[in-house]
């Protein structure tokens, strides 16, 4: 009888020991538990300085710099609006007393205006005169002292000088066709002076004399 082949006995599984692993949950908790100063610092940073001791530094520093960001948005203006641009304060500049002042409280304001200039002058009801102003003396010079706008600086000027006599009321006389007319009148009222009366005082011919020649433009 041929021998019979045997076959080959399977392999046992290899099992480690129950020992080894009840160590290995300890190795775990070991690892876990390692201190941080063992990791190796960064580069860059100082010798004596660990990781650890750096990171509260750093906390604290970017609260302050997140602190400091709406401190400087808060102080930033807001854009001023067109209305207060074009807007202009009529009486800006405070009125100072004069040194002599005269106190004389009612007069008169007589606004010239022709085609190429604006003045203004106030005087006490006799005619004495307390304050005066032209477009050439506020500042303007050649085809801008004809301007309206002149024409409001000439008279806020020549207020400011009464006003700082005491003048309060004054009784306006306008002469001339000039653009300065309505302007002049409005900044006398806007500046703080009480318009009794308007009087236009431009002369007129009854055709007694002969006129002028034809203006050529």
């Amino acid at each position: 009888m041929a021998e019979e082949k045997k076959k080959p006995a399977p392999k046992k599984k290899e099992t480690k020991p129950e020992a080894e692993k009840a160590a290995s949950p300890e190795k775990d908790a070991k690892a876990a538990a390692k201190p941080a100063e063992e990791k190796p610092a960064k580069k860059g940073a100082p010798a004596g300085e660990t990781p650890a001791a750096a990171g509260p530094a750093d906390a604290t520093a970017k609260p302050a710099e997140a602190a400091a960001k709406p401190a400087d948005a808060a102080i930033i203006p807001a854009a001023p609006t067109a209305a207060e641009l074009l807007g202009e304060d009529a009486a800006a500049k405070k009125i100072v007393k004069a040194k002599h002042a005269k106190n004389i409280s009612a007069g008169i304001a007589n606004i010239l205006a022709t085609f190429n200039n604006t003045q203004v002058t106030i005087t006490d009801m006799h005619g004495n005169l307390i304050g005066w102003s032209t477009a050439g003396r506020v500042g303007f010079k050649g085809s801008r002292k004809s301007t309206a706008y002149a024409a409001q600086q000439v008279a806020q000027d020549a207020a400011r000088q009464a006003m700082a006599h005491g003048m309060k009321e004054v009784e306006v006389r306008v002469k001339g066709p000039g653009s300065g007319r309505e302007s002049a009148i409005r900044a006398l009222q806007a500046i703080g002076l009480e318009i009794s009366a308007i009087n236009d005082v431009t002369p007129v011919p009854h055709n007694g004399c002969r006129p002028r020649k034809k203006r050529r433009v």
